[in-house]
């Protein structure tokens, strides 16, 4: 039976001065998620969001959000992601020196975690993690920046993910995120990923439902 292909459009692409019409684009897109980058400026060179616009994000939406930290120090900000609405907070490896205390925290709060890999970032170094994991995410760009070309070496890390997944039995989700269109989308999904996040590609089209149907058929 074929997986089935989730489709997350990151928030960070659309129009802010009209956040509220972007989200309701996204519902009707029969997208699964909201993906939401939060960028601290230090970890990655950019700012992006805080928790007040995730929570108003939250009171526009019932859809899922996945919030994706690329800050330093991620397990000091947990409550404060959790208390306006996160329902999975992603968190990278290269971020703390804290990464089991800060999935355990995550679990604690009774929220769905995962671990996010840079694309320089060798992925055997998350194998003792992968049983407290709902989601391990591959950057395939560097974290800061959209608009930029999709990095293939990360397909390795893909697959890699999904034979480990099958051979420990596991259950988590495999997303990639970075210069994801059809051609990129279809080249992660058949390595074995299934969570796509799309920014740039998706909310630059003139029919976002048609555009994320086509994501989940790849």
């Amino acid at each position: 039976m074929k997986n089935k292909i989730k489709v997350a459009p990151s928030i960070l692409a659309a129009d802010f001065s009209k956040i509220y019409d972007e989200v309701k684009k996204v519902e009707k897109a029969n997208a699964d998620a909201i993906h939401i980058d939060i960028m601290d400026g230090h970890f990655v060179p950019n700012i992006s969001i805080g928790p007040q616009m995730v929570a108003a994000i939250n009171r526009s939406t019932d859809l899922f959000l996945d919030v994706h930290l690329m800050i330093y120090n991620p397990f000091d900000y947990i409550e404060k992601f959790v208390e306006v609405g996160a329902d999975l907070i992603t968190f990278h490896f290269e971020a703390t020196e804290d990464v089991e205390d800060t999935i355990n925290y995550i679990k604690k709060c009774g929220k769905k975690v995962g671990l996010a890999f840079n694309p320089e970032t060798s992925f055997s170094l998350a194998t003792k993690y992968l049983e407290k994991l709902d989601l391990v995410l591959f950057m395939s760009v560097h974290p800061g920046f959209g608009r930029q070309k999709f990095i293939p070496s990360v397909l390795e890390k893909i697959e890699l993910a999904k034979n480990l997944k099958k051979d420990l039995k596991l259950d988590f989700d495999i997303q990639v995120d970075g210069g994801i269109d059809i051609v990129t989308a279809s080249r992660c999904i058949n390595k074995g990923a299934n969570f796509l996040v799309a920014g740039t590609y998706l909310f630059s089209q003139k029919d976002m439902i048609e555009s994320v149907k086509k994501l989940k058929n790849c």
